[in-house]
């Protein structure tokens, strides 16, 4: 490989530079977090106020607070401007991307034990939930797709959607993804600046319960210092995918799903598994002849060089430890037997069984969530959904004969602790003289 950096699995020291691979977690740069901790005590404090100023300053907008907000009946011009093809496309995503996404829906169950008790579990929407888009002339019409279909099918009653306007320039194609998601409320603000609004409501910007979606540094930060006061989806590394191939795939697939991942950014990360060393040399001989036709090809050549590993295995079990050890977003089984394969993987965000499976088709419009977990985070994270929008209510209900039958069980395991006034709260159940 001219590109990509090669390790194998038979080596002394693999186990090391496996280790190597995985990402460092650390916190922004301190002037990120100071950034923006300052701009969410001003929002939080000042409100409308705050809100104008950082977008007049940071968007380089002469707006108004009457510019904010754009009224959900007019997103139907905005759809007039989008191409007959492209608005197909997305209302063909939207659809799968829908009917997917129902599949998940949880329900509110009940059950009564043996002793009377009633117990259940009740399943409720989310009030309100906000999105957050990107801008500008960057036109992301999958992320509004990915983000808000969920939350509309779990019945989360007010979507509110955020999308930066830098210059007043707005995209048409983001909002129309918007319309044909069915947003309730949108308002063109970005930056830490939209979060805080979310967060804490302004005068103008209601309040929400979770805040979803992508964004830059400032966004991912605000995010995590607003954590708590709201829910959020993740704090998102960069994008990654590994791909196992056992030779008898094409190599040039094989390259360009690579490339596909690569063309992120530079910090995107990029891997190929293979147990065949002849086959890993041709996806090389791909990649040095496709690489320079490449839109961006500056930026997927310095992804692949810094970021880009082809791993040489003695067998697809020993694949199968590695992925689980890297626990990638994205992975791919380009493999005669894909099925046999996935029953040893245990770490993924979004499996892609054989060759005709490309990652790309996840990310727009084969029916699950693109917003996958990253960083080795699918250990213990699990993909945007319909559940990340519902919440979950426990209950119980007893009469006199299951809060007896209760009652002196919560009684011992209270005084065990010294938690006296726990105990007779239980005790009074019985009906006994509980003078203490």
């Amino acid at each position: 490989m001219t590109v990509m950096r090669t390790l194998k699995s038979s080596a002394a020291d693999f186990t090391e530079q496996l280790k190597a691979l995985v990402p460092v977690q650390s916190l922004p740069d301190a002037d990120t977090i100071k950034t923006v901790a300052g701009i969410l005590a001003q929002v939080r404090q000042r409100g409308d106020a705050a809100l104008l100023e950082y977008t007049r300053r940071f968007d380089n907008r002469a707006a108004q607070l009457s510019d904010l907000e754009i009224e959900v009946k007019s997103l139907e011009t905005f759809r007039r401007r989008v191409s007959p093809d492209l608005l197909e496309a997305m209302q063909e995503a939207a659809a799968r991307i829908e009917d997917y996404h129902r599949r998940q829906k949880q329900e509110s169950w009940r059950y009564t034990d043996e002793t009377g008790t009633l117990l259940g579990q009740r399943v409720t929407p989310l009030d309100r939930a906000g999105v957050y888009v990107p801008g500008g002339r960057a036109a992301y019409p999958s992320s509004v797709l990915m983000n808000v279909i969920p939350a509309k099918v779990a019945g989360v009653a007010d979507i509110i959607m955020v999308v930066p306007a830098p210059g007043g320039e707005l995209n048409p194609v983001v909002l129309a993804a918007a319309d044909i998601a069915g947003v309730d409320r949108i308002f063109t603000v970005g930056g830490a600046q939209a979060v805080a609004a979310l967060a804490f409501g302004t005068e103008t910007v209601p309040a929400v319960d979770k805040i979803v979606g992508p964004g830059n540094r400032y966004v991912a930060e605000a995010k995590r210092q607003v954590f708590g006061i709201v829910g959020i989806d993740m704090i998102a590394g960069p994008s990654e995918v590994v791909v196992i191939s056992d030779g008898g795939s094409d190599p040039d697939w094989v390259a360009m799903d690579l490339f596909a991942q690569a063309e992120h950014d530079e910090d995107a990360r990029a891997i190929l598994i293979c147990t065949d060393g002849a086959f890993a040399a041709r996806v090389g001989e791909s990649i040095a002849r496709l690489l320079p036709g490449q839109e961006r090809a500056d930026i997927i050549r310095k992804s692949l060089q810094r970021q880009g590993v082809v791993i040489l295995v003695d067998d697809l079990e020993q694949a199968a430890d590695i992925v689980n050890f890297l626990a990638p977003e994205h992975l791919e089984l380009a493999v005669a037997d894909p099925d046999g394969l996935l029953a040893g993987i245990r770490h993924a965000g979004a499996v892609f069984l054989g060759s005709y499976a490309a990652e790309v088709l996840g990310d727009y419009c084969a029916g699950p969530n693109h917003v996958l977990p990253t960083a080795r985070t699918a250990r213990f994270f699990s993909p945007l959904g319909v559940y990340d929008f519902q919440k979950r209510t426990s209950l119980v209900q007893c009469d006199a004969a299951a809060a007896a039958a209760l009652a002196k069980t919560a009684s011992v395991l209270a005084r065990s602790e010294g938690l006296i006034a726990h105990a007779l709260a239980a005790e009074y159940r019985l009906g006994r003289d509980n003078t203490d």
